[in-house]
């Protein structure tokens, strides 16, 4: 039987020449947002029973039952409208004062989709937060309730605080806002300790642009 080469060559220019085939990209496509690997990174923490979700109905409980001290990782212009007594304050997130071009392009897009929404501050990531939880808890065997307004950045704390030696850890899961009045009694400041009125797309927006700026900057 007679082959053809039309069948492996569907297509001939009138000059006989084959076309070349389409050129295929080796580029490696990039990681959508590395934020999604530390998220799954917290999960498996959770799901391994390394760190320990309690409801904010519980929290009480487990403070004075169980020892755990509340960590507020909350910026500070967040905890002073309202916080827990008693509990202690490092934040994973600090108010971003750098004055470089990539810096303001940050601003620019934090302003544009969260400022005039939530009046946020621009944050970039707390790079003395483990260090400055050793120095406020230096047994790292103490049991420490990692929380935050809504969850988020709490579990990435305690990621890090995992990472860094600490394996006692409990995470205020839904964060201070899903709380009811009556779960943390002793409150200071002048505001509820749950603002249901922030999205947590919003909170978590500054760690992505931080990210997006360092890919960047590499």
């Amino acid at each position: 039987m007679a082959l053809h080469l039309s069948h492996f060559y569907p297509y001939t220019s009138k000059h006989g020449k084959q076309p070349k085939p389409p050129l295929t990209s080796t580029r490696p496509r990039p990681t959508k947002f590395q934020v999604k690997a530390a998220s799954i990174n917290a999960r498996e923490l959770i799901q391994s029973g390394a760190v320990r979700p309690i409801p904010s109905k519980e929290a009480a409980m487990a403070m004075s039952s169980e020892g755990f001290i509340l960590l507020d990782i909350r910026p500070e212009w967040e905890r002073d409208k309202a916080r827990v007594a008693g509990s202690l304050h490092v934040p994973l997130f600090v108010k971003d004062m750098d004055s470089s071009p990539i810096t303001l392009l940050k601003k620019w897009v934090h302003f544009g989709y969260v400022g005039l929404w939530t009046g946020q501050n621009f944050t970039t990531l707390n790079p003395d937060f483990l260090r400055q939880v050793e120095a406020e808890v230096p047994d790292k065997d103490a049991k420490l309730l990692v929380a935050c307004g809504e969850g988020l950045r709490s579990i990435m704390a305690a990621s890090k605080l995992y990472a860094g030696g600490f394996k006692n850890l409990g995470w205020l899961a839904g964060g201070f806002n899903r709380s009811a009045d009556s779960d943390f009694p002793a409150v200071e400041g002048s505001g509820k300790i749950a603002i249901r009125n922030h999205r947590w797309c919003f909170l978590f927006l500054p760690s992505i642009t931080h990210t997006v700026a360092s890919r960047g900057q590499g």
